[in-house]
């Protein structure tokens, strides 16, 4: 072969290759083709072959006695409802799996996902508490919000928000996903479960009625029903769930009563706005429902002329601050962390379009090394960090 002559006479390889080229460019092409075609053979034999996603996670719970399902610390419909499809899944693989978290479940939608699912949630305050050494985290990355939480070394992460939490053995973080929801619903799909009717009893490898409604809802509550944050895979999720909901559980938690604290606290941050351009701020003071506080910056949000809002309330010495944007200048998440970065102690992130954090009263006040700051102060931050000008 004319490229083994080349090589024969002690040039070097890129000199042989050359040679090889210029003397039979048909031969040099037909090889370059060949590799070309034996390397997609290769890509496709891994991807044909190699155990999907969803498989290996079914394999990761059959692997052990009993897990722990750690949701965040105040869980909402789609964190809840991927503690269900782990615990579904675990189930079908003979693993005992306990549903946990650390906060409270007050949001009026939350409180009825668990009503009317009829849900066995277990709440605890310490990392003794959790239920099993193996822990998977679902719908976030790190455990927060219990002691020693900076302790916990799950062997599993499930979640689509930004975040650098990883699993000792497993880890999913889809950040273009809607939903965590959405990736439970395709593990199931993975294992080739089909929905069932609702009115029957889900057989072995069937998807039952309450997990198919939650996980939908889990995606419809994380996307505004589909409407915000989308990808196509939130879509097709809510495609292969579909036939196995129960129309009227769904109503039910998609309706329930509201607390009227709820809308005194709407009223409160439509009337005490400030605003400037296009960028509101409202201090709703004391509350004693927290999730009111988000759930008021969605209305604050609908204003005519208003494209990123944050709102501020105080329960337990604390200010909860909850943001939300629809201007693609405004980066929630980054807005509210560089408005409260040096305050000691103070939390905050979120995504592009929504956002939360939490200050200590005591620590704005003032406490070691700290001046403080008044809430008057912060709020300036705020529609600077909201101007892009911190």
């Amino acid at each position: 072969m004319p490229f083994a002559a080349a090589s024969s006479d002690g040039a070097g390889p890129v000199d042989a290759l050359r040679a090889f080229v210029e003397a039979d460019p048909l031969q040099a092409a037909l090889v370059v083709v060949a590799l070309i075609v034996a390397l997609a053979a290769l890509a496709w034999l891994i991807r044909r072959f190699r155990p999907a996603k969803g498989e290996r996670f079914e394999q990761l719970l059959a692997d052990r006695e009993e897990v722990a399902v750690l949701m965040h610390p105040n869980p909402d419909p789609d964190a809840m409802s991927c503690a269900m499809a782990v615990e579904t899944i675990a189930e079908s693989v003979g693993t005992d799996a306990t549903m946990q978290h650390a906060g409270q479940i007050r949001h009026q939608e939350n409180r009825a996902f668990e009503t009317v699912l009829d849900l066995d949630f277990d709440r605890i305050s310490d990392a003794s508490e959790l239920a099993a050494d193996d822990v998977i985290l679902v719908d976030h990355n790190t455990a927060r919000g219990f002691s020693g939480a900076d302790t916990v070394d799950p062997i599993a992460v499930v979640d689509h928000h930004p975040g650098d939490g990883t699993g000792q053995q497993f880890t999913d973080v889809r950040t273009d996903n809607g939903a965590c929801a959405t990736i439970l619903a395709e593990y199931c799909e993975e294992l080739g479960w089909e929905t069932t009717d609702p009115d029957a009893e889900a057989g072995p490898e069937e998807l039952d009625a309450d997990t198919a409604t939650g996980l939908v809802y889990g995606i419809q509550s994380d996307t505004k029903h589909l409407t915000k944050g989308c990808s196509a895979a939130e879509f097709q999720a809510a495609a292969y769930l579909y036939d196995g909901i129960e129309e009227d559980l769904l109503d039910r938690i998609a309706n329930p009563e509201v607390d009227a604290e709820v809308l005194e606290v709407k009223a409160r941050a439509i009337t005490d706005r400030d605003v400037r351009n296009a960028f509101a701020f409202s201090n709703v003071g004391e509350v004693s429902n927290v999730d009111a506080i988000p759930q008021a910056a969605d209305e604050l949000l609908r204003l005519e002329g208003v494209t990123a809002v944050v709102v501020a309330g105080i329960n337990d010495g604390t200010v909860h601050l909850s943001g939300r944007s629809r201007d693609d200048r405004v980066h929630m998440g980054k807005t509210l962390r560089a408005a409260v970065e040096d305050i000691p102690m103070a939390e905050a992130g979120g995504h592009a379009r929504m956002g939360g954090g939490q200050i200590s009263i005591e620590h704005m006040e003032g406490i070691g090394p700290s001046a403080g700051v008044t809430l008057p102060e912060l709020t300036d931050r705020l529609f600077a960090a909201m101007s892009g000008d911190i």
